[in-house]
């Protein structure tokens, strides 16, 4: 089976983050984004992996090497000269998805992080025998989104509402679809909508059909939502494999902790926090609802709540870094600085405190 990934573009949303690596390369529960999605794939059998991608390829490709041979999966690019929405990339990619077998294929968002139940996705798409699945979700404000309407015992989508203002159901488009080939018949090569354009089309002709989500669903696209994204992961973790959580006086909650992270004495840290590689966390330092990536120090007594400190950064002794603050990569700390929603650009050094959430060039 074969499986596309649409990455698309520069990752604004997650800025600064995202001016040091493309976007499914931004580290999330310790390890990039976009490996959570191909380890998944791997393991219901998925033999390649296809990259829709439009800024920086080769930065994409070089890193996703190495996994490539850890995984033994072929991952290529298709790079689209300009965006080509979220359908047109499917046409662009034609050849490398079809390959005369009429298996059908795996479609992402990049974003989207869950428990991923491909097995499941396949069973009901072969026993449906329609043309498209599509994952959805249950949303507590649907107005927000775009609502599925389905019917409740076959799956079957009747309908998709945009945005709805009064009540037609609670379930929306988790970005996770299995597609048989002849779809890509209904789709030209130019930009184009497949939430928009091609599966209202094929709901008409009675081909779509939708499996509601087991578990937790985050669109992680945006720091808010990432650290929500988060917490939710661990308490996955926490059902299915408990063993991968740290341990300890020094722990609350669900935390994840690299091996070769080093945590201090008289330390506090969680619940729902994730310590990467190489990081040095000193004594008497408190963490929770945070992500610290890969050689981050933080010192002594320092406070980290609510937000995500980049590669390599320092927060200085008991400094308090909070509300959804986000150092960029290299970015240094004062001692008893304070930060209040700062977001931070990649190698600055931040001496003076940020009392209000405003970004710091």
């Amino acid at each position: 089976m074969k499986a596309l990934i649409l990455v698309g573009g520069f990752g604004t949303r997650l800025r600064p983050l995202t001016l040091s690596v493309p976007k499914p390369l931004v580290d999330f529960a310790n390890k990039p984004m976009i490996l959570h999605q191909i380890e998944a794939l791997k393991d219901v059998g998925v033999t390649e992996v296809v990259l829709a991608i439009n800024y920086r390829p080769e930065v994409m490709l070089n890193f996703l090497k190495d996994f490539e041979d850890q995984l033994a999966i072929k991952i290529t690019c298709s790079q689209e000269t300009e965006p080509l929405g979220t359908a047109g990339p499917l046409a662009l990619a034609r050849d490398k998805l079809v390959d005369g077998t009429g298996e059908p294929f795996f479609v992402l968002n990049s974003d989207v992080i869950s428990e991923y139940p491909f097995s499941q996705l396949i069973q009901f798409h072969k026993s449906h025998g329609g043309e498209a699945t599509i994952m959805v979700t249950k949303v507590d404000e649907p107005s927000k989104y775009g609502v599925v309407v389905m019917e409740e015992g076959t799956g079957k989508v009747e309908r998709f509402v945009e945005k709805p203002k009064i009540f037609v159901g609670n379930k929306i488009n988790a970005g996770i679809y299995l597609l048989n080939p002849s779809v890509l018949d209904r789709i030209e090569l130019k930009p184009t909508s497949i939430e928009k354009e091609i599966f209202p089309k094929i709901a008409s002709d009675q081909k779509l059909y939708a499996m509601v989500l087991p578990g937790f669903w985050m669109d992680i696209g945006q720091p808010r939502d990432y650290i929500t994204g988060l917490r939710l992961y661990l308490d996955s973790l926490r059902k299915n494999s408990p063993s991968k959580l740290a341990k300890g006086v020094h722990i609350v909650g669900n935390v994840l902790v690299h091996e070769s992270a080093v945590i201090g004495e008289g330390c506090l840290i969680g619940p729902d926090v994730a310590v990467g590689p190489g990081c040095v966390v000193e004594p008497g330092v408190r963490l929770s609802r945070c992500s610290v990536m890969k050689g981050v120090r933080i010192k002594k007594h320092a406070c980290v709540t609510s937000s995500i400190i980049g590669w390599h950064s320092t927060v200085g002794q008991w400094a308090r870094i909070e509300n959804m603050t986000i150092l960029g990569e290299d970015v240094h700390v004062g001692d008893e600085v304070y930060s209040n929603g700062g977001v931070v650009l990649p190698h600055k050094e931040i001496k003076s405190s940020i009392l209000k959430p405003e970004i710091v060039m």
